[in-house]
């Protein structure tokens, strides 16, 4: 079991970079796959990326491929976001979640752990 906190959420102008945390406050996320899931307002969770937990695969949403970067140090009980060319439409809620699966992570269902979410604001 692993609890999840994420940090690093803020107001960014468009085009601008940002890098959010997820680190594990009880337990370590070293042995789960880790997520990253978005909430815009008024609409669905969408997934964002993923990462194994060996880091040996990424995967990542087609709306952010080639702008965002999943990264894990599991040394430091810690996963990363780094957001970059951001857009309006980035705006949202960012949780991340802990999986024990390999395959199939982009979907929510495999997700048994969740942080509270980082709100992540950009700026026209």
């Amino acid at each position: 079991q692993v609890q999840l906190v994420e940090s690093g959420g803020g107001l960014v102008q468009a085009g601008g970079s940002l890098r959010i945390s997820c680190a594990a406050s009880a337990g370590t996320i070293s042995t789960y796959s880790v997520g990253w899931f978005r909430q815009p307002p008024g609409k669905e969770r969408e997934f964002v990326a993923a990462i194994t937990y060996n880091s040996k695969n990424t995967y990542y949403g087609d709306s952010v491929k080639g702008r965002f970067t999943i990264s894990r140090e599991n040394a430091k009980n810690t996963a990363f976001l780094q957001m970059n060319s951001l857009k309006p439409d980035d705006t949202a809620v960012y949780y991340c979640a802990g999986s024990g699966a390999l395959i199939g992570l982009m979907s929510d269902r495999l997700y048994a752990y969740w942080g509270q979410g980082t709100q992540v604001t950009v700026s026209s």
